[in-house]
């Protein structure tokens, strides 16, 4: 049992690259805490500094309040679960999980009670007596947990466990890994890029992007009050919908236009707008944002008039059985030809979740509902939000869009500077170039000079 505690952590490599930044974050005991995000946005390096098999460049890192920067892996009271499994070939079941305990020198009786129990945990007693390369992805990875387990650490780090199995089995170890943790009552720390695995199994989440840490929150305040633009398409499948938009209309009766639609936003999410004056008719650009589960095609709901309805054309019906997939387009003004323009360009694209009963087909043109009581807004610039959870919310996103806007000018300024920089190297060398031209063709003159010389002297004797 152990509560951690990581301050600015940084984590940069001798190549100069910056894999890292200021990584703050407190973790309590008995914590199921989940680093989520793409490829390469740091969630492994971070998870690697905590157990201690990575230097931390800066920051501290403590463990029950005791500062560990400097302190070695093992000493550390951490075990580590990998995405390979990482298990002796030529040990049985039973050694591989005993042998951390061996290295420790317990007793055979404590160790034998220990592994026997903890394989019966996770139902793996009949394996005991094979080796690695005579179980299942799943049971290996069960023997892995098991390792670990057995050890009774007082923090459990596992680097994305779940990534080598099939989708069946990865929904069942889920659920393994979760009523394990409440079984041991204590420390998780998980790593995943997969956004339903953080959802279902983490009490917060850690979303990271880049190295940053994007927000750290519950699971479900994530996906209704996302801060930023990267947070709120990252979670959720099928991801929101986005839309280039602005806002206008009256302080008591704000509209989101976006293409050829205007959708009227509810009194509530106006009064929730952070600095309303910055966007209302101001021609400021903001993205809308609305999840595919709060579109709507069912004719009673469309026809109540309670909801916003835009009309849509259907390209694709993707039935699924338990919900169907409506993938279609808006009417949007500046909306290419669809065989003129890539999926990721097209500002029409819509995917909408409706009723697995839905009679839409593909080819349709109908009017869809919005819920917009469960939209999103966006500052195009800064892609931050602009919309509050509550009233008290409200400076805490003015700060972030402060914070947002002032990175955004240190970036702009990092940029001009680097092209101030090519700009110059590129003219060094061109006049380097000119230079060596010059030399050679005035070379080139003498040699030409010489030669006429010769000829002219070759004439005057004959």
């Amino acid at each position: 049992m152990a509560s951690l505690n990581l301050k600015n952590i940084y984590k940069v490599y001798p190549s100069g690259v910056t894999a890292v930044t200021d990584f703050t974050l407190d973790i309590d005991d008995k914590e199921f805490i989940v680093f989520v995000g793409p490829s390469g946005c740091g969630k492994s390096t971070t998870l690697r500094m905590i157990a201690g098999l990575e230097e931390i460049s800066s920051g501290e890192l403590y463990i029950d309040g005791q500062i560990v920067n400097a302190r070695a892996p093992k000493d550390r009271d951490i075990a580590m679960v990998f995405q390979n499994y990482a298990l002796y070939p030529h040990m049985t079941v039973y050694d591989n999980m005993a042998f951390g305990l061996k290295l420790r020198k317990m007793p055979k009786a404590v160790i034998d009670q220990k592994v026997k129990e903890t394989a019966r945990i996770l139902g793996i007693e009949m394996y005991l007596s094979r080796k690695p390369k005579a179980l299942s992805g799943g049971q290996r990875q069960r023997v892995a947990l098991g390792r670990a387990i057995v050890r009774e650490p007082k923090v459990f780090l596992l680097d994305e466990p779940l990534s080598n199995l099939d989708a069946k089995l990865r929904s069942q170890m889920r659920t393994e890994i979760t009523k394990l943790h409440n079984r041991l009552a204590t420390t998780f720390i998980y790593v995943t890029h997969d956004q339903v695995e953080a959802m279902t199994m983490g009490t917060r989440i850690v979303v990271m992007k880049d190295g940053f840490m994007q927000q750290v929150d519950t699971p479900m305040n994530l996906y209704d009050h996302p801060v930023n633009q990267f947070v709120a398409g990252f979670i959720g499948t099928p991801q929101m919908n986005f839309f280039a938009g602005e806002l206008v209309g009256k302080k008591n009766e704000v509209y989101v236009k976006f293409g050829k639609d205007k959708v009227l936003l509810p009194k509530e999410k106006v009064n929730l707008i952070v600095n309303l004056d910055k966007y209302l008719n101001t021609g400021r650009a903001i993205t809308f944002g609305i999840r595919p589960e709060d579109i709507h095609d069912e004719p009673a709901l469309v026809e109540a008039g309670k909801l916003p309805c835009i009309n849509i054309k259907v390209d694709v019906v993707e039935a699924l059985g338990a919900e169907t997939l409506l993938y279609c387009k808006t009417e949007y003004e500046n909306a290419k030809n669809a065989n003129e323009v890539s999926l990721d360009e097209d500002v029409s694209n819509m995917i909408a979740r409706v009723d697995s009963r839905s009679t839409t087909k593909a080819g349709d043109i109908i009017k869809v509902a919005l819920d917009v009581n469960h939209c999103h807004i966006f500052d195009k610039e800064t892609e931050t939000t602009i919309l509050a959870r509550s009233e008290e919310n409200k400076e805490e996103i003015i700060a972030l869009q402060a914070k947002r806007e002032e990175e955004e000018a240190v970036k702009a300024a990092e940029e001009a500077k680097r092209l101030a920089a090519e700009e110059e190297k590129a003219r060094i060398k061109m006049e380097k170039k000119l230079s060596f031209f010059g030399k050679g063709k005035k070379a080139k003159e003498e040699v030409v000079e010489n030669a006429e010389e010769v000829v002219d002297d070759e004439a005057e004797e004959k």
